[in-house]
């Protein structure tokens, strides 16, 4: 693991992905130029699929290999689809490139081990579990066992499922894990992204959590990040227009920017626990409430509701003092908008 990237992903900073996925249209050059945009809308990372038709799936078109559950690909095959939308894996090493070229972190998503000996040649710094392999425990365990941080998404597993995949890195020595809630629908309703699950399962796992998220816009990533998502994954791409398996639940570079501006006010806004007050928090203090005559008075008459009230600014005694006082005497005359001080009150044994 490069030193980089044990710094990457912190509590303190949110690590956001930029997806490629099938988002190149068939070009090498709108890939390498969607990693350079991706840099530019202030993504740290961006993230390929490493995969053929033939590594992820057979070519066969009996009802097994159908899509037909009402997703944006029904009428197609997976063999098909999957043979639309892979990366090609002769562009990897130029996309790397590119990507270390600009600064961003690069890795893939393996789905055959294959895949992970394809990238351990490239020395991907990390390694992300897509939802539907997460019960795939022999490729967990042998893509954990190359040492390298693991993200894992969640899109379909169950509680004993994200279990047995944390538990396949672990046997494999492997402690550096970041589950990644997620809804398996492209696009995914924002009713559906129970993102109170990020908070449960770093406390159920004991492991960094963040948010694969195909919901469209960026309201969804923001709140995760509030509740402590600290790796944001979208997938991007340079213009619609380019069609493609992934466009419509894509972000663009002006949405893509616009959330990682979003994601970054969030973690600024969420600061620390603190309950001292800074010097501009105690200036303001300033202009608290306190005790103020509001009508002149004569010595030796009584303080009601009438002639004192509790208003801005501070420089009179605390309202607590109120309810002790009303009903004593001023112990001489008092002119309104005066605050109120100890020695304009009537000692008790001078009263008596």
């Amino acid at each position: 693991m490069t030193q980089a990237m044990a710094s990457a992903i912190n509590p303190d900073r949110c690590f956001i992905i930029a997806e490629l996925s099938a988002n190149h249209g068939h070009s090498l050059e709108t890939a390498l130029a969607t990693v350079r945009s991706a840099k530019a809308c202030g993504a740290d990372a961006i993230k390929i699929q490493t995969y053929t038709a033939d590594t992820i799936t057979l070519d066969c078109d009996n009802e097994y290999f159908q899509i037909n559950q009402g997703t944006i690909w029904d009428g197609t095959t997976l063999y098909k689809l999957y043979q639309e939308a892979y990366t090609p894996w002769e562009w990897h090493a130029a996309i790397q490139a590119e990507a270390q070229k600009e600064g961003l972190v690069f890795f893939s998503t393996p789905f055959d081990v294959t895949a992970v000996d394809f990238l351990e040649d490239l020395d991907v710094p990390l390694y992300k579990i897509a939802s539907f392999e997460i019960t795939d425990i022999p490729l967990i365990e042998y893509a954990a066992s190359k040492g390298k941080p693991m993200i894992i998404s969640t899109g379909i597993a169950t509680l004993a499922d994200i279990d047995a995949a944390v538990q396949a890195c672990h046997r494999m020595g492997n402690h550096d894990i970041t589950l990644l809630k997620c809804t398996s629908s492209y696009p995914a309703p924002v009713e559906e992204a129970n993102l109170l699950t990020i908070p449960n399962m770093r406390q159920t796992f004991g492991v960094k959590v963040g948010l694969s998220d195909h919901t469209l816009g960026e309201a969804v990533a923001m709140a995760a990040t509030a509740l402590g998502a600290r790796v944001i994954e979208k997938h991007f791409i340079l213009d619609r227009a380019l069609g493609g398996p992934d466009a419509s639940f894509s972000m663009t570079p002006d949405e893509f920017c616009h959330m990682v501006d979003g994601i970054r006010q969030v973690e600024a806004a969420l600061g620390e626990v603190c309950y001292s007050l800074n010097d501009k928090a105690m200036a303001n203090r300033h202009f608290s409430r306190s005790l103020f005559v509001c009508e002149p008075m004569k010595a030796g008459e009584v303080f009601t509701s009438r002639n004192v009230r509790s208003v801005r600014p501070a420089d009179g005694l605390p309202p607590v003092h109120l309810p002790s006082l009303l009903g004593r005497r001023a112990s001489q005359d008092i002119q309104a908008g005066t605050p109120l001080a100890w020695p304009l009150i009537a000692q008790v044994a001078e009263e008596q």
